[in-house]
C-alpha cells in the first residue's frame, strides 16, 4: 500500500524522513534551555552585587562559564531549529534556500560572537 497521491509521488513531495530527528532535537534543546535558564536566573539572583566587576569576576569561574557556553549553544540551536520549520512551512519558492542560508549565517555568527565574549571574560583578557 502506497502513501500519498500519485501526483505527489511524481513530484517527489512527501516525507523527507527527517521529521522525527528534528522534532526530538527541538524538544531536547527546549528541555536544556529550561534547565540552563533556571540555573542562570538562580545564579544571577544569588549574586551579591550587580556591578561590572562583580559580574565579571563571577563569569571568570569555570563553574559559571561552562554552563553559560552550554546555554548559548542550546538557545541558538533551538532558535535555528524553530525558524527553520517556519521557513520550510511558509516559504514555497526558491527564496527558501536563501532564507535558510541567511538563518544559518545569522545563527552561527551571533552564537560565535556570544561564545567569544564569554571565553574572553572567562580567560581574563582585558576589557
Amino acid at each position: 500500500m502506497r502513501s500519498g497521491t500519485a501526483i505527489g509521488r511524481v513530484r517527489g513531495l512527501g516525507s523527507a524522513k527527517e521529521g522525527t530527528h528534528h522534532w526530538l532535537n527541538h524538544r531536547m534543546t527546549a528541555c536544556s534551555n529550561l534547565l540552563l535558564m533556571t540555573w542562570l536566573l538562580i545564579a544571577v539572583a544569588r549574586l551579591g552585587h550587580y556591578d561590572y566587576a562583580a559580574v565579571r569576576a563571577w563569569l571568570q569561574s569555570a563553574w559559571v562559564a561552562i554552563p553559560m557556553l552550554l546555554l548559548i549553544v542550546s538557545v541558538f540551536y533551538h532558535f535555528r531549529l524553530g525558524l527553520q520549520v517556519v521557513i520550510e512551512d511558509y516559504q514555497t519558492d526558491a527564496s527558501r534556500v536563501i532564507l535558510l542560508f541567511l538563518l544559518n549565517f545569522f545563527t552561527v555568527t551571533a552564537a560565535g560572537i556570544a561564545i567569544f565574549s564569554i571565553l574572553k571574560v572567562a580567560f581574563g583578557s582585558a576589557a
